[in-house]
């Protein structure tokens, strides 16, 4: 008997899609056919005819099987799929790790923007008033331009309640601070700030305890939260009545207790107290040209808002005479995303943060599924045959692109069980980089997003290989002919320049980024903040100035000691007044100047260079009616010889005795605006000392027992100047780091797509490399030949990623005044970055490859 046996890819045909009961059967069938055809005809052709018979008896089973009625229902279908998909992942086990990793790191990286995202959207959104609560902001027309100021004059909210009817209610708040409060033995620190009568009527922070119309009607009244609460009596019931001492001052009553702020909220704060007792100690207030505190109102159902502004244009300049200030109602909960203004107008603010990330999320998912698609359609010659078999025994396309689908969907799924735990291990150390407490909450929004993310994920990756995969024809594969297609090959290194581009511009981005945060470290400010060290003056310290600060020059390690009303940093303690005239000032326009409340010596503390004239000094009399301006408010007043000019400044004559180098006592994103100096040392309440580098502790230790001399009962908490600058920026330096960490796992896995194409194309390559092997052609030939395809594509990115990069970088640079200079190096960087990365990435497989024997290449021919 002839001892052919059948042939093994139709015996496996009938393994693979029959059932036992019919296999066995048709099996049979075969079989004897075979042999009865072998004693007739050639092996070849026994064989040709087996294989013919096996199609034709196994096109009807299969029919029947895909209708769903009687041998696989749909459910089956399913269970086939994932089983065919199970054992294409371990069988290419490579592919199957680059696009897990991939899938899982870019879903993680959107999962943790998403709850970021989410996060900075929800801010100040709690409120119930939040449709109808605005912030009154005032317009400040100035030779440069509308600046937006949310410092108001502190008695324009009670005017606005008593004059408009469309007003509900308007209320005032100042400027948090830290101070010391006690009780009996108990002394603290805690953040507190002054307020109007109807604070818990337009804002909705909870009262636990205490009536919202009555807990601050009296003046004494203070409020404290929850938490204060613990801290001061170890308990939150029972506290209303009792008695709170403010800064070795005075007494306060408690008149309600409130749940603390929400994180959510831009106002953190541990007490309040009434802005009735804040009118009575600071009077200045009182003057509609002063500004400083904020201002908040409800406005009636059905308000107009365009015509509410309209119609208090010129509320301020009724009260005050100044022309040029326009009040301007904003909804409080746009502020947070779209607090910046230019010429009056939002135009932008934290929302570009929010854009910048979402945008970047999309790539990196975008690149992960790129990955995807691009090893699915790449590993095509692996599969053909099996696609090939199953259409000519008759599976339609549309079962083929469910298959498809559906181990897209899973590996999705997987992918995102796996970015789910990375977000649990880096939340942690995320929450330390942005500041926020977010949490990993399974919400039934989270669940949707997390559905909607794999739907969306599994069919933007699956789509194209299960459209081109089920549309191979099967004759072309069944005659060993390969179903890819320069059409194909085209597509697979067009979507690594898009890869590619991406990956440069995150790159741009990052090195400009990092470049104007550093800029803004190295720049010269205009005054020395390097070891300032600064606190407040309380209790005995602040009724005893002078006495004190001598103390302190006697401090070793002290160097110089002074103080001061401003802090030189944007956010902190800062000034600005309208009240500033001189001869030939255009009695229409309103000039804002910033003024500094300054003790002697603070100028030469601070290292600020006189470029005309001298600083205040105890070496002349009657200093207190002099005056050092900085060189823009010269500039801006005209003044060629400002040397012993008078200047009016809040009704009273003024000599020019100095002027000073401009500075930055605000941010790069301003330019530096008009300022002067004033000796006031009686209104200053920040002492600030220089001390000795490399003798700061033990300064510090030395100070805390000085400041416990004059307060037994106070803590010394002192700030240094330079970590204050450095914390305007804080914003930035987040954006610097996440874009530093987002944009390394985009690059990483534009390297793992690309990995697994030089993987894939070395493979595909590997007889043609034996045959050049065979031919005489070195190692370095080889390497050079294959880096040589992808280095092509690479440039090509460069070249579409160069002139967006720059768009995108010199848009995000227009926030600030000073800024970097685009300069042609940090472009060529970015773009030699990324042809070194593309190079080392394809240097594993290709010198791999170039090492091959040619006999195992060519072993099969």
């Amino acid at each position: 008997m002839n001892n052919a046996k059948t042939p093994n890819w139709s015996r496996r045909l009938l393994y693979f899609f029959l059932r036992e009961e019919y296999r066995e059967e048709i099996e049979g069938d075969l079989n004897e056919t075979f042999e009865e055809n072998l004693e007739q005809y050639s092996v070849k052709k026994a064989r040709k005819i087996y294989n013919r018979e096996v199609i034709k008896l196994i096109r009807p089973i299969l029919t029947k099987k895909m209708s769903g009625t009687q041998k696989l229902n749909h459910y089956g279908m399913i269970q086939h799929n994932l089983r065919v998909a199970f054992r294409s992942y371990m069988r290419y086990k490579n592919t199957f790790l680059i696009n897990l990793v991939g899938l899982a790191s870019g879903l993680a990286c959107t999962l943790l923007i998403y709850l970021w995202v989410q996060s900075e959207l929800q801010v100040n959104q709690f409120h119930e008033n939040g449709d109808r609560l605005y912030q009154v902001l005032a317009n400040n027309s100035t030779s440069n331009g509308i600046r937006t100021d949310r410092a108001t004059p502190g008695g324009l909210a009670e005017a606005l309640a008593e004059e408009l009817p469309e007003v509900e209610l308007a209320v005032t708040e100042t400027w948090t601070n830290t101070y010391t409060i006690a009780h009996g033995e108990t002394n603290l620190k805690a953040v507190g700030q002054y307020v109007g009568k109807d604070y818990f009527k337009v804002f909705s922070y909870e009262l636990l305890q205490g009536d919202k119309d009555e807990v601050l009607s009296e003046q004494r009244n203070i409020l404290i939260s929850d938490k204060l609460a613990l801290r001061l009596f170890g308990t939150t019931s029972d506290v209303v009545g009792k008695i709170i001492n403010f800064q070795q001052f005075r007494d306060y009553q408690v008149s309600g207790v409130f749940k603390s702020p929400p994180s959510s909220s831009t106002h953190q704060f541990d007490f309040i107290m009434t802005y009735e007792e804040f009118k009575e100690l600071n009077s200045w207030v009182l003057n509609w040209k002063n500004n400083g505190p904020s201002t908040f109102v409800i406005l009636s159902e059905g308000t107009d808002l365009e015509a509410f502004n309209l119609k208090i244009k010129d509320f301020i300049r009724s009260h005050n005479g100044e022309p040029n200030i326009t009040p301007l109602a904003t909804r409080y909960n746009d502020l947070y995303l779209h607090g910046k203004f230019e010429n009056g107008i939002s135009v932008g603010g934290r929302i570009a943060n929010i854009r910048l990330f979402s945008v970047i999320a999309f790539f990196i998912l975008g690149i992960a599924c790129i990955n995807f698609m691009n090893l699915s359609t790449a590993r095509v010659s692996r599969r053909n045959k099996e696609i090939g078999v199953k259409k000519t025994v008759g599976a339609n396309r549309s079962s083929l692109i469910f298959q498809f689908l559906s181990e897209s969907l899973l590996m999705t799924t997987v992918s995102l069980v796996l970015a789910l735990i990375l977000v649990w291990l880096v939340l942690p150390e995320f929450n330390h980089i942005t500041g926020k407490q977010l949490s990993l909450v399974f919400s039934g929004e989270l669940i949707l997003i997390l559905i909607g993310t794999i739907l969306f994920t599994g069919l933007m990756a699956g789509s194209y290989p299960a459209l081109y995969l089920s549309a191979i024809r099967p004759i072309k594969v069944l005659k060993s002919q390969s179903a890819s297609s320069k059409s194909q090959l085209w597509l697979r290194k067009s979507l690594v320049v898009v890869q590619f581009s991406i990956s440069i511009i995150l790159i741009v981005s990052v090195i400009v980024i990092n470049n104007q945060i550093q800029f803004t470290q190295d720049k010269n400010i205009g005054f020395n903040k390097d070891n300032i060290l600064y606190f407040e003056a309380e209790g005995q310290v602040e009724l005893n100035m002078e006495t004190f600060l001598q103390e302190v020059r006697n401090v070793p390690g002290v160097l110089k000691a002074s103080s001061t009303a401003h802090s030189f940093v944007e956010g902190g303690y800062t000034g600005l007044t309208y009240n500033v005239k001189w001869d030939g000032k255009d009695p229409e326009s309103s000039v804002g100047m910033e003024y500094m409340r300054v003790n002697y010596e603070l100028i030469e503390l601070l290292d600020f260079e006189i470029t005309t004239g001298r600083s205040f000094s105890t070496d002349f009399k009657a200093e207190y009616n002099k005056v050092i301006f900085n060189e823009t408010a010269i500039k801006l007043m005209g003044l060629n010889e400002p040397i012993g000019a008078t200047i009016n400044i809040g009704g009273r004559d003024t000599q020019i005795v100095g002027v000073v180098k401009d500075f930055h006592y605000k941010t790069f994103r301003q330019e530096v605006g008009p300022a002067y100096f004033v000796l006031k040392p009686d209104d200053t309440w920040l002492i600030m000392t220089k001390i000795a580098q490399g003798e700061e502790q033990e300064t510090i230790s030395r100070l805390n027992d000085l400041y416990a001399k004059f307060n037994p009962d106070f803590s010394l908490d002192y700030k240094f100047l330079d970590q204050d600058y450095e914390a305007q920026y804080q914003s930035e330096q987040r954006v610097a780091t996440l874009s530093k960490y987002f944009s390394g796992i985009g690059i990483i896995i534009s390297c793992l797509g690309l990995l697994g194409l030089a993987s894939f194309s070395t493979e595909m390559r590997i007889k043609e490399i034996g045959i050049r092997k065979i031919l005489g052609s070195s190692r370095f030939s080889i390497v050079r030949l294959i880096t040589g395809e992808f280095t092509k594509i690479v440039l090509i990115a460069i070249v579409l990623a160069l002139p967006i990069s720059y768009l995108i970088t010199s848009n995000w640079l227009d926030d600030f005044a000073y800024r970097i200079e685009l300069s042609w190096w940090i472009f060529a960087l970015a773009g030699v970055f990324a042809i070194l990365t593309a190079w080392f990435t394809v240097s594993v497989q290709t010198i791999k490859a170039s090492m091959i024997n040619p006999a195992q290449c060519l072993r099969n021919e």
